[in-house]
């Protein structure tokens, strides 16, 4: 596969992940409402593909409304200690307008701080997945490495889409991935406009689990189908 495509780097983790997704199918006639926290970084490092990245977001939420079900809760960082969380919603229009106010500033990664508002949040009510995107990785691990064991106990992975090529934030954002029967994934600035298929197979999966991430790969979302594929085969 090209280097400037989008590829899950921990096919173990996805398969564990996917297996387990079986247990939130919904029922017959029954739809289940999926909350999916969506986080990033919005540090000055992004600002060179931030206006494109978060076009393609933005889109994402719109394309949601085919999915079904689904609430989402936008929360990101920037500047000197500034972390914002901004109600859940599941209109569309009104989430993508939240993304795109968003401005860049410059400032230090709060990873931690934003897992540590994913265990209290995922600790109250449920929470399907949390989506992190972000290009930097500027704290500890292993004190980063608790609070993504802490959602491993509550049963929440953590997709991690890794912009860019930093191998500091590579190692790290693989261990918060495969800490939380997540996946990792990365796009750059030449494959950024799969970012939206990537988001659009894990808010399916939040709704449906690995049924609704079938329909979607028929709908031609190649990445949600490669994923499926890592399963393994039934007995």
């Amino acid at each position: 596969m090209a280097k400037d495509q989008l590829t899950p780097s921990n096919s173990l983790s996805v398969k564990d992940f996917l297996k387990k997704s079986d247990e939130i199918v919904p029922h017959e006639g029954k739809q289940d409402t999926g909350r999916l926290m969506f986080a990033m970084d919005a540090t000055a490092s992004r600002e060179h593909t931030w206006d494109m990245a978060c076009q393609i977001q933005a889109d994402m939420f719109m394309s949601t409304q085919d999915i079904g079900n689904l609430e989402i809760s936008l929360c990101y960082f920037r500047g000197y200690h500034e972390f914002h969380v901004l109600d859940w919603s599941n209109q569309a229009a009104k989430l993508r307008d939240q993304m795109l106010a968003v401005r860049c500033l410059a400032g230090h990664t709060q990873i931690k701080r934003t897992l540590e508002h994913a265990v209290k949040v995922c600790a109250a009510q449920k929470v399907k997945a949390v989506v992190y995107v972000g290009d930097s990785f500027e704290e500890n691990i292993d004190d980063v490495g608790m609070i993504a064991g802490k959602l491993n106990l509550l049963g929440v992975p953590v997709f991690i889409f890794h912009e860019g090529h930093d191998p500091v934030a590579k190692n790290a954002f693989q261990h918060i991935a495969q800490l939380t029967g997540g996946a990792y994934c990365t796009f750059d600035q030449n494959s950024v406009s799969q970012l939206k298929d990537l988001l659009c197979a894990v808010a399916a999966f939040a709704v449906g689990g690995i049924n609704a991430l079938r329909q979607h790969s028929q709908k031609g979302n190649m990445l949600a189908n490669s994923i499926i594929k890592q399963l393994p085969k039934p007995k």
